[in-house]
């Protein structure tokens, strides 16, 4: 019974990974763009969050319905006027100029909240749990695998019936083309931006609400990031949410060894599938 606890917390918090995987899995796929800011810009979403929460009082769920728009506002701005200038077959400039927004993320934190350590209230809701066959799960960590899930389905399904969708997997497939048939491609990535900084709100919020997070939280959540979107497979968003279970299971059997083990589990596991399979194990069939 232990180990399947186990194995349950881990894809709980695989969802949590997941989360934070969907918007780099999602700019990779559109635009190959390399986002090394990605998870600073995921603790900015939860600063932003906590500063509508300060404004308005709202639970940190409601406060998404500004904080949402806020940061996508905010991603398309970034990607229309700094990004897209660098965008092109060489991929060390968006690399060097996200690394730089990095820096200044964590330093323009660090200056407006100070080092210390935040957390998002979520109610009662912290506290509640179920039991699921036997084990007991917390309602958060639910709800997030939930959100996860949902939040896939809602992009497969924008990007095989929706106009934009098409419009993003033809600028995907192939950006000169699209702009020779009149495709405002420019548009096209800032918008991608702009979604992938929705899903980064949602995952800063939900960051916030499971755990402590300062200015300098951001490399971790990068680093759980990539290797989610690495194991499930370039390009592939179920494989991104594949890929963050994987992580949270080697994660959560590692810590059954040695809780000085959990983090170094996913690494090994990671290295493991990387090594075995470059690709991941679910990559996008182009």
């Amino acid at each position: 019974m232990i180990l399947v606890d186990a194995i349950v917390q881990g894809i709980l918090v695989g969802g949590l990974y997941a989360l934070f995987a969907l918007g780099l899995s999602l700019t990779f796929g559109i635009m190959r763009l390399v986002n090394i800011a990605h998870g600073d810009f995921i603790v900015l979403g939860a600063y932003v969050a906590l500063t509508v929460i300060g404004a308005t009082g709202l639970h940190p769920v409601l406060a998404l319905g500004l904080a949402v728009p806020l940061m996508a506002g905010m991603g398309y701005a970034i990607q229309r006027f700094a990004l897209n200038r660098t965008l092109g077959p060489d991929i060390l400039p968006p690399i060097l100029v996200t690394f730089g927004l990095a820096v200044v993320i964590q330093n323009v934190l660090l200056t407006v909240f100070s080092s210390d350590t935040r957390r998002l209230s979520a109610g009662a809701v912290e506290a509640q749990s179920v039991s699921l066959a036997g084990v007991t799960v917390g309602v958060l960590p639910l709800l997030t695998l939930a959100a996860a899930v949902a939040l896939i389905a809602g992009l497969e399904w924008l990007f095989a019936k929706s106009r934009i969708g098409r419009t993003f997997r033809a600028t995907s497939d192939d950006a000169e083309t699209a702009r020779m048939m009149g495709v405002n491609t420019a548009h096209v990535f800032a918008a991608a931006m702009a979604l992938s900084f929705a899903l980064i709100a949602v995952a800063g919020v939900l960051l916030a609400m499971r755990s402590n997070f300062d200015p300098f939280s951001g490399p971790a959540r990068l680093i759980y990031g990539f290797e989610a979107v690495i194991i499930g497979g370039l390009g592939n968003l179920w494989g991104t949410l594949a890929g963050g279970v994987v992580l949270g299971v080697a994660q959560s059997l590692g810590a059954q060894i040695s809780p000085a083990f959990q983090a170094l589990a996913g690494h090994l596991v990671f290295f493991l599938i990387l090594a075995l399979k470059p690709r991941g194990l679910f990559p996008r069939m182009d």
